[in-house]
């Protein structure tokens, strides 16, 4: 790779850097035209339809086994089309080939180069301090400094080599700076600079969908190729924050007793195509005690990051961390109504008593309170449920991040499958009304 130079002609100078990108090799393709066997000519494919043809197919086939067979005499080259073994087919001749070009760098690779400072002059050159570094829109990086052992010589027509590496997370234009300070044959002090640009792309693009049901988060990954390669994921791997815990879902989990647990690795790699395929995955979680609930009246939504790590055709690593992933938006809640126990058994009109648990979800002190069941949607002769005995009744104080505990009770007027609700929570400091906090469907039986 050659670059730029700065700061006086390149000719002006006795040393020139040399910069070859070190990856992993290529395989070479034959580009002759595709090669057949003479039986593929010989005979169709209804020859196994005939029974005397395939007891016989063995024969017929060492009847004409001789096509295939290399003569060293023969300069027509007539056999050259034909299929000398089977693999030749692959059109794969088990060579690699070295790079040819920079090639395209992704995020999450390695990038490793080879840089070979030559002299070209006809003298020798002394004192040499070489710099090279990584420039980025955001941040310079040092990979090699020899300022304080200086190479003490390169000879006429030679050259001093060193490697260096550099783990790609950042996007867009990136610029390899190779310095030399050196004295030439007439013992001046010389400076060159020289500048080797290249771009990092986005090996993969990962969109995500949160979907909340009850108490149970879902969280859906799509992991999608942009390279011009396969991609082959060694493991995918969702870290959760503290206050979840996280289960990867797979379609195995419906028949066996456990599910994957984060951090173990796949048995085998989750092949990407190249040309945009995609994979997609299925984490569910959970909060992991009610203290969790403390995280949600501060509005923080973050439930964790997804670490990727891939390879590529012939073993070349990369690995990916995605920025925090969000649930959906939390609504902030002042107080939360939760039933604690409900009868199994709810006969009509025999009354009831439901267990229910007022929560306050934040920082102060809320009540003290009166409840009741709202009569504003139906009249008192088509509700189905109604309360049993006084109408309100009236609830103490609740310490912030605590709950209290009471009963209500209730009877039903209509059997089959009835809904409380229209309970209502009055705060009586406040002179604020809290309904629909709650709503619960029944059966009531006629006996």
């Amino acid at each position: 790779m050659s670059g730029g130079s700065g700061g006086g002609s390149q000719a002006s100078h006795s040393l020139a850097f040399r910069v070859m990108r070190l990856c992993r090799p290529s395989l070479h393709v034959e580009t002759s035209p595709l090669k057949f066997d003479p039986c593929d000519l010989l005979f169709g494919e209804d020859l196994f339809d005939d029974p005397f043809a395939a007891s016989n197919f063995s024969r017929l086939v060492g009847s004409q086994s001789g096509f295939g067979l290399e003569d060293p005499s023969d300069l027509t080259y007539r056999n050259r089309f034909l299929l000398q073994h089977p693999s030749d087919s692959l059109g794969l001749s088990g060579l690699l080939v070295l790079p040819q070009s920079f090639g395209a760098i992704y995020l999450g690779e390695t990038f490793c180069s080879y840089i070979s400072i030559n002299n070209s002059s006809t003298f020798e050159v002394h004192d040499i301090v070489i710099k090279a570094e990584i420039q980025t829109e955001r941040q310079r990086i040092l990979l090699l400094d020899t300022s304080k052992s200086p190479v003490e010589s390169i000879r006429a027509g030679g050259r001093y080599d060193f490697i260096v590496d550099h783990d790609v997370k950042e996007l867009g234009a990136h610029t390899l700076v190779c310095t030399a300070l050196y004295s030439d044959g007439d013992g001046e002090r010389k400076y060159l600079p020289q500048f080797f640009k290249f771009v990092v792309s986005n090996p993969l693009s990962v969109r995500t969908k949160v979907r909340s049901v009850k108490d149970i988060t879902f969280l859906e990954a799509c992991i999608e190729n942009h390279t011009k390669s396969n991609l082959y994921l060694d493991q995918v791997e969702f870290e959760p924050t503290e206050q979840w815990s996280a289960t990867m879902l797979k379609i195995t989990d419906l028949s066996s007793k456990g599910n994957l647990l984060m951090g173990e690795k796949f048995e085998d790699p989750i092949l990407i195509r190249s040309g945009e395929g995609m994979y997609n995955y299925l984490y569910q979680l959970k909060l992991l005690s009610p203290e969790s609930l403390q995280s949600k009246i501060g509005g923080n939504n973050v439930l964790g990051k997804l670490q990727i790590t891939w390879r590529t055709n012939l073993g070349e690593p990369g690995r990916l961390q995605t920025q925090q992933i969000l649930g959906n938006p939390i609504t902030r809640k002042e107080i939360e109504l939760q039933a604690l126990e409900i009868p199994n058994a709810i006969v009509l009109e025999i009354p009831f008593t439901v267990s229910l648990d007022l929560l306050n979800l934040t920082d102060r002190v809320l009540g003290p309170f009166e409840v009741w069941v709202s009569q504003s949607d139906d009249s008192l002769d088509d509700r189905a449920i109604v309360v049993n005995g006084f109408q309100s009744m009236t609830l103490g104080e609740v310490q912030p991040l605590s709950s209290l505990k009471f009963q209500m009770n209730l009877m039903a007027t209509k059997p089959g499958i009835q809904k409380i609700s229209g309970i209502t929570i009055f705060d009586t400091i406040e002179k604020k009304s809290y309904d629909s906090l709650l709503e619960l469907e029944i059966f009531v039986d006629v006996d």
